[in-house]
């Protein structure tokens, strides 16, 4: 879905979209994150309103009777985005979206993951799990929810992680490394990890390289249904169990996983339930 702030296209997946409405009146929060306009209640139900044009430029915009809100739903949380106009949708595949160069992706700082031609116009994807994240952090991925394991044995199982979004990628591998796999791969998109799969995968040492694969569903140039459904079609790769682990799990998308041979499919940001996931399926697929 295109959408405009301050004259600038932006994107988000249709998939994190529950409806679009109208701007409304907005009480006032105190003491909250500064792009955090405050709070409505249309149906009965409290949601927090973010101010994009805010986080976005760092300047207040002045707010117009025509602005909209975009309400979303991820990581198991109501959200509404304020933004200026929605531009309509355009259906473009995961292959089409180019990942930001380092010139525009500036690490942990970068809020765009990919990069969209759409009609005649250039679109910037961005990474709403890292916007709610930098103003709620107590939201997302907690180490805390490792610590309280306790003490637990190194594992030196490779395990590789396909997750566009640096500041996510980075709080995966602290928690699992935390909870003590010390061999970890990464990879920004699912083209970057097939590519690396489909360069070992036919050695003799397949298995040492790579014994469980988490990816992420939205990435740029390859997103994780195709990169499991690759996987799994694979007659060397099927044995390596597959995680799903995406801000989009709901009924429908765990049955797609479902469809294409997901092992496991989890909700972000269950980081506690992904180390265990992690325990059985190493155990399970590689005894």
């Amino acid at each position: 879905m295109k959408f405009t702030i301050a004259g600038e296209f932006y994107g988000i997946n249709v998939a994190k979209v529950k409806e679009i409405m109208m701007s409304e009146h907005v009480k006032i929060m105190p003491h909250a994150h500064p792009a955090v306009e405050g709070i409505f209640k249309p149906r009965d139900t409290l949601i927090t309103v973010i101010d994009l044009g805010f986080y976005l430029t760092g300047n207040r915009l002045e707010h117009q009777y025509r602005d909209l809100f975009i309400i979303t739903n991820f990581n198991k949380m109501t959200v509404a985005f304020r933004v200026q106009s929605i531009e309509g949708i355009s259906r473009i595949s995961w292959k089409d979206i180019q990942k930001p160069d380092k010139t525009l992706s500036q690490g942990d700082e970068s809020v765009a993951t990919g990069i969209a031609q759409c009609d005649d116009v250039l679109v910037t994807i961005l990474d709403f799990e890292k916007i709610v994240a930098e103003i709620a952090p107590e939201t997302t991925i907690q180490v805390a929810e490792v610590e309280q394991m306790g003490d637990r044995p190194l594992c030196e199982s490779p395990i590789v992680i396909a997750e566009d979004s640096i500041l996510l990628q980075r709080m995966i591998n602290d928690c699992l490394e935390r909870a003590g796999f010390i061999n970890i791969k990464n990879f920004n998109n699912g083209q970057e990890a097939w590519d690396f799969l489909r360069e070992i995968r036919s050695e003799d040492a397949l298995y040492d390289k790579v014994k469980l694969i988490i990816t992420d569903i939205e990435m740029p140039e390859m997103d994780g249904h195709r990169l499991t459904k690759l996987v799994k079609s694979d007659e060397r790769l099927r044995k390596i169990p597959v995680i799903i682990f995406s801000s989009l799990i709901n009924e429908q998308m765990r049955i797609k996983g479902k469809e294409l041979g997901a092992d496991e499919q989890l909700a972000k940001p269950e980081i506690g339930h992904l180390v265990a996931v992690i325990d059985e399926l190493l155990q399970r697929s590689f005894a």
